[in-house]
């Protein structure tokens, strides 16, 4: 069993090296999808293997045994591995669990002071102009989704400009980014190899809203310039809205840039192996940890002597 569970925490550490293949080869939407699958998963596989280990743990304390109804020594690794493990992964969840709930507790705090501040202003349509004297525009999620820009911004481009940042925060609100963001923002607490690939599913819904705006709008250049000169007007304002809502002015934008004055995304070679890869890492490490609990759980029934030793 040890085995099983050690490789859904061994295997988040082969992803960021297969995230940043991605990003170059998949399309932004593919990559956005397929990588965030990939770490949610990869999370939950991390958390059940550390759950597996603590529980194990426990039943060898004659304590937990007696309250499991163990009639028979609990069948596990070395009992000197044993213990130093259980002890780990208390640890480890202990710090997850303080990071997911003060992750949780912030961004919800910033998403309704977001809301209540959108809420203040007439909207014209889906667009809530704020004044403020901090460029800042971002998509925020909520019914009804809202586009929300400072006059700062707006003073800071052309009419043209505008509409092809309004296009980008459309589209992240109409392909849902905001949920995608947040898994990423969750799952990075999860495991620390994680934490690396938050940055690049952001790029990768950055990318995927720079296209659709540059189809929306019919002019890759003009997005590009938008972009950059939102970038540039926001660069010394500290934004306050959360984390997980997308902003055309957030990720590296210099290579957003270099991509939108590229030619629009064609398939690249080796797209499908990366995809396959990280798929592959997804699988392995689900039928592992769930493999695991359930030999775990055989070898309780065994030691509880509903099953022949």
């Amino acid at each position: 069993m040890t085995a099983l569970l050690l490789l859904p925490l061994l295997l988040p550490f082969a992803v960021p090296a297969l995230a940043r293949r991605a990003l170059d080869r998949l399309a932004p939407v593919a990559a956005l999808r397929v990588l965030t699958l990939t770490v949610v998963v990869l999370a939950g596989c991390s958390l059940a293997a550390l759950g597996g280990f603590v529980l194990t743990g426990l039943l060898k304390l004659p304590v937990f045994a007696a309250l499991g109804d163990l009639v028979h020594p609990l069948s596990t690794a070395p009992g000197p591995l044993v213990g130093p493990a259980a002890a780990l992964s208390v640890g480890a969840l202990a710090v997850s669990a303080g990071a997911l709930g003060r992750s949780a507790l912030r961004e919800f705090r910033a998403f309704r002071s977001a809301r209540t501040e959108a809420g203040r202003r007439p909207a014209a349509g889906d667009l809530c102009v704020v004044d403020s004297p901090h460029p800042d525009a971002y998509a925020l999620p909520g019914r009804p989704h809202r586009i929300v820009v400072t006059t700062a911004m707006l003073r800071s481009l052309d009419a043209a400009e505008r509409e092809a940042l309004f296009a980008h925060e459309r589209a992240h609100n109409r392909g849902g980014h905001h949920y995608f963001l947040a898994a990423a923002e969750l799952a990075a607490h999860c495991h620390p190899a994680l934490r690396p690939v938050r940055g690049a599913i952001r790029l990768a819904a950055e990318r995927a809203a720079d296209e659709a705006a540059a189809r929306a709008v019919g002019d890759r250049r003009l997005t590009a310039r938008a972009i950059a000169r939102a970038a540039l007007a926001a660069q010394e304002a500290g934004s306050t809205r959360p984390r997980f809502a997308p902003a055309a002015a957030s990720g590296p934008v210099p290579q957003r840039v270099r991509a939108l004055l590229a030619a629009p995304h064609t398939p690249r070679r080796a797209a499908g192996l990366i995809a396959a890869l990280l798929l592959a890492c997804t699988a392995v490490s689900l039928v592992s940890s769930a493999t695991g609990m359930i030999d775990f759980h055989h070898r309780v029934e065994v030691a509880q002597g509903e099953e022949p030793r």
